[in-house]
C-alpha cells in the first residue's frame, strides 16, 4: 500500500509550498495530526508525510500549527482537573509559603520544563524559519530522527527502572524531560516520544511518563498553536477556505482526545515496543522511497 501511495508523492504543490486542500483532505490531515500528536511517533512527520504519500502535497508549517489548536482543546479537556489542581496548588503554595506540596513541585516542574522548547522555538521562528522549513522538515531528516528516537526509546525500555510514580515528580523531572521536549522541534523526533523516553530513563513508570509528558506539553502546544493563529490571516500562507480549516481543527479535537485516552490506558499494561517497531518501520519506508526515487529527500 505504502509503495503505491508513495509513487504519488510528486504531484503538484502550490507555488508557496503549501498544498491546496479541500474539506475532506483537511479532515484527514486533522485526524492524522490528532492521532499522532500525543502518541510517541511524531505528528509533524506524519502531517507532512501522509499527505505527500496520498499525492496531496505538503500542508505546510502554518496549516500544521493551526490544526494543532484542536489538540490543545482536547488535552485541556482531558486534563482539566489536573490543570486546575496544579494551578490552585501553585497559588496556595505562594500564598502560604509552603513549597513542599506535590502540586507546587509538579507545577514548577512543568513551568521550568517548558522554557527550553519556548526559547529554542522563538529562536527558530525569528532567525532560522526558512532553514528549518527546508532542511529540518526534509523527508530524510524525518526518517533518520524517527529511527534514532526509536533506538533511544527501546534503550529506555530496557534500562529504565520504572519505579517512580506521579506523586514523586519534582522540578528535576521538569528540567530533564523539558530538555528532551525541546528536541521535538526537529520533525520526526516527536514531543511525546522524546519526553516519554526521557521520563523512562529517569525511572518513571510508563503511565506516569505518559501523563507527565502530556501535562508538560500543555503550555508548549498552547504557545505553538497561539503563535500559529496569526497565520490564519495570511491568505498566502494557507491556501484553503475557512470551512476546510475548521473541519481540520474539529477532526483534530476528536482524534486527539481518543489518542490521549488510548495511550494512557494502553501503557498501564503494555510496553512501548510497539511504538519502537512502528518508528523504525516508518523511517525505513521513507528511506526506501528516497533511495528508489519515489520521494524527494526534501
Amino acid at each position: 500500500m505504502w509503495c503505491s501511495l508513495l509513487d504519488l508523492a510528486t504531484l503538484a504543490v502550490a507555488d508557496n509550498g503549501a498544498a491546496h486542500f479541500n474539506v475532506f483532505q483537511a479532515v484527514v490531515v486533522g485526524v492524522v495530526q490528532g492521532l499522532t500528536e500525543f502518541l510517541p511517533i511524531s505528528s509533524t512527520a506524519h502531517v507532512k508525510m501522509v499527505p505527500l504519500a496520498l499525492g496531496w502535497g505538503d500542508p505546510g508549517i502554518a496549516f500544521t500549527a493551526i490544526v494543532q489548536l484542536g489538540s490543545i482543546g482536547s488535552i485541556l479537556g482531558y486534563f482539566w482537573a489536573d490543570v486546575v489542581a496544579v494551578v490552585r496548588g501553585f497559588q496556595q503554595a505562594i500564598a502560604t509559603g509552603n513549597y513542599r506540596s506535590s502540586e507546587f513541585r509538579l507545577g514548577l516542574g512543568i513551568a521550568v520544563g517548558t522554557v527550553p522548547i519556548v526559547v529554542l522555538g522563538l529562536m527558530m521562528k525569528l532567525g532560522f524559519e526558512e532553514a528549518y522549513d527546508t532542511f529540518a522538515r526534509s523527508s530524510f531528516t524525518i526518517a533518520i530522527t524517527s529511527i534514532g528516537l526509536a533506538v533511544l526509546l527501546g534503550l529506555a525500555e530496557v534500562i529504565g527502572q520504572r519505579k517512580r510514580q506521579f506523586n514523586n515528580l519534582g522540578v528535576g523531572d521538569g528540567v530533564g524531560v523539558g530538555l528532551a521536549q525541546a528536541l521535538a522541534l526537529i520533525p520526526g523526533v516527536s514531543r511525546s516520544g522524546s519526553t516519554i523516553t526521557a521520563a523512562l530513563f529517569m525511572g518513571l513508570d510508563r503511565t506516569t511518563a505518559a501523563r507527565f509528558s502530556l501535562l508538560l506539553g500543555v503550555p508548549a502546544i498552547l504557545i505553538s498553536g497561539l503563535v500559529g493563529i496569526g497565520d490564519i490571516f495570511e491568505p498566502e500562507a494557507i491556501p484553503l477556505g475557512w470551512g476546510a480549516l475548521l473541519a481540520g481543527i474539529l477532526a483534530s479535537v476528536v482524534s486527539s482526545y481518543l489518542a490521549i485516552y488510548w495511550l494512557i490506558k494502553f501503557l498501564r499494561d503494555h510496553t512501548t515496543w510497539v511504538f519502537v517497531a512502528y518508528r523504525v518501520g516508518f523511517g525505513a519506508v521513507i528511506l526506501w522511497a528516497i533511495a528508489t526515487g519515489r520521494l524527494s529527500s526534501f
